[in-house]
């Protein structure tokens, strides 16, 4: 529903659990708008497909899981090094190999680490709701339109499974950069060149230094993060995606028995509220990060602490049952409180 409200009448995917309930919808809706709606024989195809529709300007999207977001990482980086929009949902489960249709947070290198080849990155946002699948969904699309590179929705079976009220907003009013750099095939004017091979003497260098510049502007204007009860807290909880909600219960219950505990939650995973982070532990000396793997985001949490803060795991290895109750992260910050 978002990416028709943002504009998108292109879509290019793949079946798998858990997140087929995406294409299912589109192929229903997209040719009552006029757009087009293709099952591609394979994810490598539907990510090359994006590519070739983003360089004409159009808004598309495809969506995968797990295995099948590995499969599309060599035409991400394709993506990220010409330079084009596009917004890529992963509804990620267990792995690694074909793992399983559990819920899972082991993707989080993957999506903020470049996946592909490079030293690329692309716009990860971890929504934790179905609002915010939805919200977030608009504005990946806007992120990725104005600074011209790939935005990834990532969630997870909890959040592409649920059930919840939505308001449907409209999108809301922004002013996009014009797409002058958009081919136009031929007879439309002059030549218009979308590429990532660059053999000049010095351009591969220059280009990549541009792309740099690009992440750095993105740090410093699209930091997105929830401070939860943070302001006198002695323990933070740091958790992204659907287990920060099991958190922010855990949390409040840790409340309630006169724990002072916060939730910082990053919204976007990059790029990661590092200032934020930052400031919150200047105070809080003591972290916890809670996350549904061995642990990944675990590693940001520690390089962005102030440096005298004690940072601490505790994660949950997908598999059939793993989401932690309330009452088990309870006690995990009653331990390290």
């Amino acid at each position: 529903m978002a990416a028709i409200e943002a504009g998108c009448r292109y879509y290019f995917g793949y079946p798998i659990t858990p997140q087929s309930d995406i294409p299912e919808y589109l192929s229903r809706e997209l040719p009552k708008l006029g757009g087009e709606f293709i099952q591609a024989e394979s994810e490598i195809a539907s990510i090359n497909m994006l590519l070739g529709a983003s360089a004409t300007g159009v808004r598309a999207m495809t969506s995968s899981s797990s295995p099948g977001i590995s499969l599309k990482q060599e035409g991400i980086s394709y993506m990220a090094g010409s330079e084009l929009p596009g917004v890529i949902v992963n509804i990620s489960r267990s792995g690694p190999g074909l793992g399983g249709i559990d819920a899972s947070q082991a993707d989080y290198f993957q999506a903020v680490k470049g996946g592909g080849h490079g030293g690329y990155h692309i716009v990860v946002l971890a929504p934790a709701s179905v609002q915010e699948l939805y919200d977030l969904t608009m504005l990946a699309f806007d992120l990725a339109d104005n600074y011209r590179m790939p935005a990834m929705v990532l969630g997870d079976s909890v959040v592409g499974q649920m059930k919840e009220a939505l308001v449907a907003n409209r999108r809301p009013d922004t002013k996009l950069p014009p797409k002058d750099w958009a081919v136009r095939g031929r007879g439309g004017g002059e030549q218009r060149v979308v590429k990532s091979l660059f053999l000049g003497d010095g351009e591969l260098e220059a280009h990549n230094w541009r792309l740099h510049a690009k992440y750095q502007e993105l740090k410093e204007r699209e930091t997105r993060w929830e401070e939860f009860m943070v302001a006198d807290a002695r323990l933070l909880v740091t958790a992204f995606g659907s287990t920060a909600r099991i958190v922010k219960t855990a949390v409040m219950m840790a409340r309630e028995a006169g724990l002072k505990v916060g939730l910082l939650r990053p919204v976007t995973l990059f790029p990661f509220p590092e200032k934020a982070l930052q400031r919150a532990t200047q105070q809080c000396k003591k972290v916890l990060d809670i996350e549904l793997n061995t642990g990944q985001m675990v590693e940001d949490v520690r390089l962005c602490v102030a440096r005298d803060a004690e940072v601490n795991f505790y994660g949950r290895p997908p598999g059939a049952g793993s989401l932690p109750t309330p009452e088990e992260l309870l006690e995990q910050i009653r331990k390290h409180y």
